[in-house]
């Protein structure tokens, strides 16, 4: 396993994360605990959740399964550098969602019962809050952090300004502030590039690439459909995605196999590949999933194939020869 330290910080990461999302709703709970053995067995100590995860949105089932997995001992819990979210609703209550200083305690009080823990790694804001002032989240993560309950911060779906905002607000204080960002981003969805990814990198805040196959599609959706296979993706967002990109998906599974490799794994070591990026979140619903996602760390692709496939999937900036945002300058 490779390593990493989570943005600026002195915290040891494995540059592929373990994401629990399927955790319940597609995997059983014998065959999640067996994902995260295997995962340590791999050295992928990095494991993320949410407490809105489960069967039904907001029940907390997910982290409940990874509190038992924690429960069965051998130094489970020690082993991992936990990472979990506070925003969504929990509840129908006015006060059950976004970041205030009350749904912060009531629902970090939550996650530590379900997942049997008395700390949390990485506490992360699972989405921006344009109506709580950013003196009170501060004040409110920073009364978990010297309680010893939190010992990191990081942010999810923040653009470059909520994380300068953020982080300036942190600076006022003389506090750590964000240390990682959970960004949609993929060969696909390069709109992080324009932004975020240049803010990060400023102010040493690690991104977490989710949805890193794009829901699928760059994990050789056309080769599973040719052999026949069933493939959980042909439809919503992977569907339109095949719609209006089949060309260029099709080229970009032909230019994989040229190289002798799965396009998924050629999907994931891109992004391992992209200045800042600490490591993609992987989501397998199978151990056999999580054994193949290891050879992504084995891949590394040479400029001429980072330009073919920089031709197939363009990245947004409106000038190529410079990365944003100095492609805005002149």
């Amino acid at each position: 396993m490779q390593y990493t330290h989570l943005g600026r910080s002195g915290l040891s990461v494995s540059r592929l994360v373990l994401g629990t999302m399927n955790f319940g709703p597609q995997t059983s709970e014998e065959d999640s605990h067996a994902i995260m053995d295997r995962a340590h067995a791999h050295g992928i100590n990095f494991f993320d959740t949410a407490n809105v995860y489960g069967i039904q949105p907001g029940d907390g089932v997910t982290e409940e399964i990874i509190g038992r997995w924690f429960a069965t001992g051998g130094d489970r819990r020690e082993k991992t550098v936990l990472a979990t979210k506070v925003y969504l609703p929990t509840g129908n209550g006015p006060n059950e969602s976004a970041l205030s200083a009350l749904h912060i305690r009531r629902a970090f009080e939550a996650s530590l019962k379900r997942l049997q823990t008395d700390y949390i790694d990485l506490y992360q804001m699972h989405h921006i809050d344009r109506n709580t002032p950013w003196e009170e989240i501060w004040e409110a993560f920073s009364v978990l952090r010297q309680q010893g309950k939190v010992l990191y911060f990081g942010s999810s779906n923040f653009a470059g300004w909520h994380i300068a905002q953020a982080q300036e607000a942190a600076r006022s204080r003389h506090f750590l502030g964000l240390v990682s960002e959970q960004s949609r981003y993929n060969l696909m969805t390069r709109w992080a590039e324009l932004e975020v990814l240049p803010a990060a990198r400023a102010y040493g805040v690690g991104v977490i690439p989710w949805g890193p196959l794009n829901g699928g599609v760059l994990g050789g959706v056309l080769r599973k459909l040719k052999e026949g296979g069933a493939y959980r993706g042909v439809s919503g967002h992977a569907a339109a995605a095949l719609a209006h990109h089949r060309e260029a998906i099709e080229a970009y599974e032909k230019l994989s196999a040229d190289l002798g490799e799965d396009p998924a794994h050629v999907g994931l070591a891109w992004l391992l590949a992209q200045d800042g990026v600490t490591g993609p979140i992987i989501g397998p619903r199978t151990t056999e999933q999580l054994d193949g996602s290891l050879r992504a760390l084995q891949i590394t692709l040479d400029d001429d194939t980072l330009a073919k496939l920089d031709q197939l999937f363009p990245s947004p900036a409106p000038n190529g020869a410079k990365p944003a945002p100095e492609a805005y300058a002149w």
